[in-house]
């Protein structure tokens, strides 16, 4: 691995996550650039079913898979409704990472998270292929970049540094004694709702198996703090914490989005019962 003058290591590793599809042509043709210019590439797909112009959700799942990636992984990341209007390519270098994209919000929550050093504007048309289309920038523009970034190319040489970036407006939650507020982040593939609350905010409130009242809009339902999914029982209602240190309110079995009626940004409530 290369050295740059920022101060971050190079690896050869780069991430893939776009809201392409699986059955299109899209993720395979940015493969195939990528691979043209660094052939040692590693390719690793974080995922193409981001929902379609859900920046969003792409950001969260982002956030959540980047951290457990080698030092030196250039993360490309696609979820890009406007395309081919005024807003910027850029390239945000954090503590360990790379991250190359679109400045629509996308790549802030992970960036922010290793800790941003500095972003550049993607202007060098040497690193972008011959005339980008308006439409596929994953393609023309972001590939290239992430490929010649993964042989060793100083981002420095891709453009103007940038003294800012978008970056993805998310409410704190509020605790107040044994009730905490926040919203849902996001709903994953099973119908869990990961909020924006962290399991450390309770741990010294709230102990294991105790019930707590889950409110979401007009419904208020009972849940009991479990450590794991298969402690309750199927179709029954529980609250933990994730893999990401985030709360979520599940059902075993069954969907908690369709049971709560909720989605992304559905403001939820929980209280001990004592």
């Amino acid at each position: 691995m290369a050295k740059t003058k920022a101060g971050s290591w190079r690896s050869r590793v780069v991430s893939l996550l776009t809201d392409f599809g699986q059955e299109g042509p899209y993720p395979s043709a940015m493969k195939g650039v990528i691979l043209q210019i660094c052939p040692q590439a590693q390719i690793v797909d974080v995922s193409h079913l981001i929902p379609p112009f859900n920046v969003r959700y792409g950001a969260f799942i982002l956030a959540q898979s980047a951290p457990f990636f080698p030092q030196g992984t250039v993360h490309l990341a696609v979820v890009d409704p406007g395309v081919g209007t005024e807003r910027r390519p850029i390239v945000i270098q954090t503590r360990r990472f790379l991250f190359v994209g679109p400045d629509n919000g996308l790549l802030s929550i992970a960036a922010e998270r290793d800790g941003v050093a500095y972003a550049w504007e993607i202007r060098n048309p040497r690193y972008m292929l011959d005339r980008p289309s308006m439409t596929f920038h994953g393609r023309d523009i972001f590939a290239p970049v992430a490929a010649h970034l993964a042989n060793g190319l100083p981002p420095e040489k891709l453009g103007p540094r940038l003294d800012s970036f978008q970056r993805l407006a998310v409410s704190q939650p509020h605790l107040e004694g044994n009730e905490v507020s926040g919203e849902v982040l996001l709903v994953d593939h099973f119908g869990n709702l990961v909020t924006n609350i962290e399991a450390s905010m309770l741990q010294e409130r709230i102990r294991l198996g105790e019930t707590l009242a889950v409110y979401m809009g007009p419904s208020v339902t009972q849940a009991r703090l479990l450590r794991t999914y298969g402690e309750a029982e199927p179709g029954q209602a529980l609250v933990l914490a994730g893999s990401s240190g985030l709360l979520e309110v599940a059902v075993n079995r069954g969907s908690a989005a369709e049971l709560f009626k909720a989605s992304a940004g559905t403001p939820i409530r929980l209280k001990l019962l004592l």
